[in-house]
């Protein structure tokens, strides 16, 4: 499968920030990316940076999307929204949300049905925290998010998964090879626990968690490694670049 370089621009961008989307549409331009490239910024930036990368092969995704269409939620953003302004992709629970807005899984897996009934691909974030990880319950705690957080009928068209660790991000510190692999190995097994062996192999599952240009190609290597989510390496065009061509 085509691997997915995704950018994650957190609180971070205004509107001087098109800049870096155009230089990174100039970087690519001409080229064949190995890889499909996803950049979420903030709500705020979604339809300047679709307009900007329109004709490209830049996609645009949201950062987190309401589990209704519409109504009386001051503040939030739904999937239809994000699709209007150009999104064709959405992260939901990232640990940050997790984290930040206490999001359960149940509210993960509600988001994620309500972006693909809008025609989005969900982009599903899984991972332990540094206490977790050390009390070694990583394994426990990635099937529990996987089991609670994946969409009904998942396919690899509608939905894909992000493992990241939460210790590791922006943290400069990753895991082993070895660590990543058998996570990953253990998310392709629940999958095809969930859906079938043939669907479970088109799900893509990216790796997050201070993915830079210098470790990029080592991570992507790594059995079940389908692309990554990339946080601050992604808001300058050069080392956003530097990713995608390690794919």
């Amino acid at each position: 499968m085509k691997p997915l370089a995704a950018g994650n621009w957190k609180m971070n961008g205004l509107k001087a920030s098109v800049s870096e989307i155009m230089a990174l549409k100039d970087r690519l331009d001409g080229t064949a990316p190995a890889c499909d490239v996803l950049i979420c910024p903030p709500a705020t930036l979604v339809m300047s940076l679709a307009d900007a990368a329109a004709g490209s092969v830049i996609q645009i995704g949201g950062q987190d999307c309401h589990s209704a269409v519409s109504g009386p939620h001051t503040g939030d953003v739904s999937a239809a929204m994000l699709k209007d302004a150009g999104a064709s992709a959405v992260i939901v629970g990232h640990s940050e949300r997790r984290a930040d807005h206490g999001e359960t899984s149940e509210t993960v897996k509600a988001k994620a049905q309500a972006a693909i009934a809008e025609g989005l691909v969900a982009i599903v974030c899984l991972g332990e925290t540094l206490a977790e990880h050390e009390a070694g319950d990583t394994l426990s705690v990635v099937h529990a998010q996987l089991n609670g957080s994946l969409p009904d009928g998942a396919t690899g068209a509608t939905t894909i998964v992000a493992y990241e660790p939460v210790w590791a991000i922006g943290s400069g510190l990753t895991p082993t090879a070895e660590q990543v692999a058998e996570v990953h190995q253990a998310i392709r097994a629940g999958l095809s626990a969930m859906t079938s062996a043939e669907e479970a192999h088109l799900i893509r599952i990216l790796y997050g968690g201070s993915v830079k240009p210098s470790n990029a190609a080592e991570l992507m290597a790594i059995d079940n490694v389908n692309g990554a989510l990339v946080g601050g390496a992604s808001l300058k065009a050069d080392d956003f670049a530097g990713i995608i061509a390690a794919m």
